[in-house]
């Protein structure tokens, strides 16, 4: 902590501010306040030469303490290569062992963070630094100090702590020596922790992998062997946030050596991030297993043993006896049936009075000293992780893999899943990053500061709808291109290639000798499925293989708590599919308003078709139901507005296409219906068309567009054909009544040439007549009808 105050720039102004809301409140100065601004002030100048100076009263204590880690931290601090040789943390190293409870002598220490140690035996032995000339201390110094060059002091704070130690150890005399063994330990951290660590993650990443497939597909063997699944979550948590603080912290030094960057850049860190997810995930699913274990394994061996270890103990003080009999009646009052009624167990005052016991065993003048009955602590040890098991399982699981440093760098956790994403090998993994999310809160402490909760609530939340929303575009993009791939080819064998297919082959036969010649420029359909060998992977499947690994991610878990909030990962593709869904029919009719032009409905609904095909094979890659996707889609396109996005349907689009663009050429004269055809056909005519009206108005192609546009879509075209009807006559009744009377002169006149010429002659907007052409347009519902 002090080590963080130093850090603080402005004292004096904090501490004045302080002092001034200390008075503001309680109406007068603190009576410590002068302490604490002389302690502040002093650890602010040289924080170090501080505290080496108040812990020499504890140097005896301290060295004691950090010589007791030697052998469990250099068992633990090993490279890859010696896991590997020893197999450590595999289960199936040895199958005759395979059921056999894993035990060990020091229980608690087995699952400590390995960091935590290093920071103990770095910053404990600086403050003791008289005594790394003892060489056991120097070693285990010295190999702490070549694992890593930055150590945490809280959340993302850091102290670079050889550049610390080295400033500390010039102003010493006589201290050349250890400077230059420093030195040396900050080259061979720059150098060679990097690799160590990255190997490590990898040894790590395939022994998870191993121990996860075994315990989901043996849940029992979770019993026997719950102490490596914590051991392998604590060492994983621990290479995760070495990554973070050194990715973040590059080493601050103009020497030669300098750390490699890309050793610092794991592309396939969620691999290993999915496999802490998944492995906490089975512990804490198959709790009652382990509760079942452990319960028998307290009632039926650990209480033996202990009353066999106290029977070979001298006579306890009533004090103590009375401490060790209340741990013992803990025990012995466990059963199955707790477990099968789902009874909450509770071991605090056990954990408690082992605590009293050790305190009381510890002093100078207590009459049975802890130390000299090692049995019985290495017996409670393995007895409290025991009832963590059955009481405290979940704090334990948040306790060895607790993620919550993502928090704090978020600019790295961004990164990191971006990179996922391009990464198709990793798209799997992706889902371990909205899980992570979940993490965030226990990093806010209950007391202490807890107005905090509500800002990294809400970080979570946003990072973890961030994510998903991520991973289901991507998905939705994946889809998307499968899509258009699939209607392309399905577009590949409609009858119009056929035309371009026979003139190929006819201008083939005439080329005599080559004959046997195939144009480059065609393209069977079906020569996209022929290759030389099965390795050759095609477009398609690398697109069916990365829409394989992002379903499984978005299929992982079914909903993700997060702060009081639950994400459901399918919720979010549906959403996005939906919509990439709808935009696409409406790209499908390649509507160009200026020219005219829109894609003829059969192949409108050929393509429709396609993409539902491909659609409906995503059930067989994440539970969905895809058909109330086509129901909502395709309903919303039978009407003329969106009800999405407001923007205009197939339905609006082909209703005014056919009635503003095909029947006013029809209008102009230049294109007519055929009653032997059964559809309006184009004239020959000076003027082009854009489109060919036989095309779109056939019964093959109206039967197309009925099925695009379903019952209420052709309802819609009806209505406004026959608003269109209405208007017209509308239009002609009022010509007709506007020439009433020349009308009725020309009805008396047909003997009358000379009068039936002027009386043409007086007649008001003639061409509105012939302009409105009802019966085409009567003509148009009927063969709409058909």
């Amino acid at each position: 902590m002090m080590l963080i105050v130093s850090k603080i720039e402005d004292k004096r102004a904090l501490l004045g501010l302080y002092n001034i809301a200390h008075e503001m409140q309680h109406g007068n100065q603190e009576t410590s306040f002068p302490r604490l601004a002389q302690m502040m002030i002093d650890y602010h100048e040289a924080p170090i030469k501080k505290m080496c100076e108040e812990f020499v009263p504890h140097v005896k204590q301290l060295t004691f303490a950090l010589l007791s880690l030697k052998l469990i931290y250099q068992r633990r601090d090993l490279s890859a290569d010696q896991w590997r040789s020893n197999q450590y943390l595999s289960i199936i190293s040895e199958s005759n062992k395979l059921m056999e409870p894993a035990r060990s002598e020091t229980v608690p220490c087995e699952y400590l963070s390995l960091d935590l140690m290093q920071k103990w035996v770095v910053l404990g032995f600086l403050l003791i630094h008289q005594q790394l000339a003892e060489p056991t201390a120097l070693e285990l110094w010295k190999q702490a100090l070549s694992t890593s060059w930055v150590i945490q002091l809280w959340r993302d704070e850091v102290l670079h702590v050889h550049v610390i130690i080295e400033k500390y150890f010039e102003r010493l005399k006589g201290y050349e020596k250890r400077l230059r063994e420093v030195k040396e330990c900050h080259q061979k951290a720059l150098q060679d922790a990097p690799i160590l660590h990255k190997d490590r993650r990898k040894y790590l990443r395939m022994a998870m992998k191993e121990m996860n497939l075994l315990f989901a597909d043996q849940p029992g063997l979770l019993g026997p062997k719950a102490m490596f699944a914590f051991m392998m979550l604590s060492h994983a948590r621990d290479e995760v946030e070495w990554l973070l603080r050194h990715a973040n912290n590059l080493p601050q030094t103009k020497g030669k050596v300098k750390a490699n960057p890309d050793d610092l850049n794991d592309r396939q860190l969620p691999e290993l991030l999915f496999y802490i997810e998944e492995l906490r995930g089975l512990v804490k699913k198959y709790s009652q297993v382990l509760q079942r274990y452990y319960v028998q394994y307290l009632k039926g061996f650990d209480v033996a043993e202990l009353q066999q270890v106290l029977l070979g103990m001298p006579p306890l003080s009533d004090e103590l006896s009375g401490i060790v009999m209340s741990m013992k009646r803990s025990i012995d009052d466990l059963s199955l049936r707790q477990v099968e009624e789902t009874q909450n167990f509770e071991f605090d005052g056990m954990r408690l009075d082992w605590v009293r016991l050790q305190a009381y065993t510890s002093i100078h003048n207590t009459t049975l000293r802890l130390q000299d009955h090692r049995t019985l602590a290495k017996l409670m040890n393995t007895i409290i992780f025991h009832t963590k098991m059955v009481d405290f399982l979940d704090d334990l699981v948040d306790e060895v893999s607790d993620l919550s440093i993502y928090c704090f760098h978020t600019t790295l956790f961004e990164q990191q899943f971006r990179q996922c994403m391009e990464f198709p090998a990793q798209h799997r993994f992706s889902v371990a990053f909205p899980l992570i999310c979940a993490h965030f809160l226990t990093a806010v402490h209950p007391s202490l500061c807890p107005e905090e909760r509500h800002s990294i609530g809400q970080t979570s939340v946003q990072y973890c709808n961030w994510f998903l929303k991520e991973m289901s575009d991507e998905l939705n993009q994946v889809i998307t291109t499968i899509c258009e791939e699939q209607v392309l080819l399905n577009d590949g064998v409609l009858p119009k290639h056929c035309v371009h297919k026979i003139q190929l082959d006819t201008k083939r036969v005439g080329q005599g000798k080559n004959k046997n010649r195939r144009p480059q420029a065609f393209r069977t359909p079906g020569e996209e499925s022929q290759r030389k060998q099965r390795e050759d992977f095609t477009k398609l499947d690398k697109l069916h293989m990365a829409l394989t690994e992002l379903s499984y991610a978005l299929n992982y878990c079914s909903v993700i708590q997060v702060w009081g909030h639950g994400f459901v990962p399918r919720d979010f593709f549906m959403h996005n599919l939906e919509g990439r869904f709808n935009k696409a029919l409406a790209g499908m009719l390649m509507h160009n308003p200026a020219g005219e032009v829109i894609a003829k409905p059969s192949e409108v609904l050929s393509g429709v078709k396609a993409m539902m095909d491909v659609l409906q094979s995503l059930e067989n890659y994440i539970h969905i139901d895809i058909s109330r996707v086509f129901n909502n889609v395709l309903l919303y396109q039978t009407q003329p507005v969106d009800g999405l996005t407001g923007e205009h349907t197939i339905t609006h689009k082909y209703t005014n296409w056919y009635l503003e663009v095909l029947l006013r050429h029809v209008s102009q004269g230049h294109i007519i219906y055929s009653p032997l055809q059964k559809a309006f056909v184009s004239l020959s005519s000076e003027e082009k068309l854009p489109f060919s009206a036989e095309e779109f108005s056939d019964v093959k192609e109206l039967r197309a567009l009925a099925e695009l546009l379903g019952p209420y879509g052709m309802r819609y075209m009806g209505e406004q054909l026959m608003y269109r009807v209405a208007l017209y006559v509308n239009e002609l009744k009022q010509v007709v009544i506007s020439n009433k009377e020349t009308l009725m002169q020309l009805r008396t006149s047909f003997d009358k040439p000379d009068v039936m010429v002027e009386l043409a002659k007086k007649l008001e907007n003639p061409e509105n007549v012939l302009q409105r052409q009802v019966n085409t347009w009567l003509m148009c519902k009927s063969v709409r009808s058909m």
